[in-house]
């Protein structure tokens, strides 16, 4: 499925119209990817690929032809940055009142059954990194994660298969 097809649908192993939970930093991260491509990218692009076509012979003209597919991507880009900020549910971690249980937002600490420990900030679908630790709201772990308390063991599915862990700690940001 492109990225732009997904008019109707929601968050991947949801019902459609699912929102897409994000939080209020990773809407700004994308309005201003938007922002740039539009404003700034687009307008160079378009002039590379008008000044390429002054030129004569397109059929062998390599500007013309990157010019045009970057062109493209950009289009396409822009297209599902549109759709997807229409659809946009702004959750805001910070407001967050019941701070004792796990929600969208939370940054997570558990110990694994090996004693090790693990930190992971629930994040939306768009915002998730897991080089950094910020997992999205549907992922398993996520998942199995939410509404838990301190104390709480949670059983998580793993690549390695489930596992039980215990939550440690939940911190919202001020």
């Amino acid at each position: 499925m492109a990225e732009d097809d997904d008019e109707d649908e929601g968050p991947p192993g949801l019902p459609p119209g699912t929102p897409f939970y994000m939080t209020p930093s990773g809407q700004a991260a994308l309005q201003e990817e938007l922002r740039a491509l539009w404003s700034e990218e687009r307008p160079k692009v378009v002039e590379i690929v008008s000044w390429a076509a002054s030129l004569g012979d397109r059929s062998e003209n390599a500007d013309y032809q990157y010019g045009k597919r970057r062109l493209r991507e950009i289009d396409r880009r822009v297209r599902f940055l549109r759709k997807r900020l229409e659809r946009v549910q702004v959750v805001d971690p910070a407001a967050q009142t019941r701070r004792d249980q796990v929600f969208f937002g939370a940054s997570v600490t558990y110990a694994r059954e090996d004693d090790s420990e693990v930190s992971v900030t629930i994040v939306g679908i768009d915002e998730a990194d897991a080089d950094r630790g910020r997992i999205s709201w549907v992922s398993p772990v996520a998942r199995a994660l939410l509404k838990a308390r301190i104390g709480d063991l949670v059983r998580i599915r793993t690549p390695a298969g489930p596992e039980e862990v215990e939550v440690l700690a939940i911190t919202y940001p001020e």
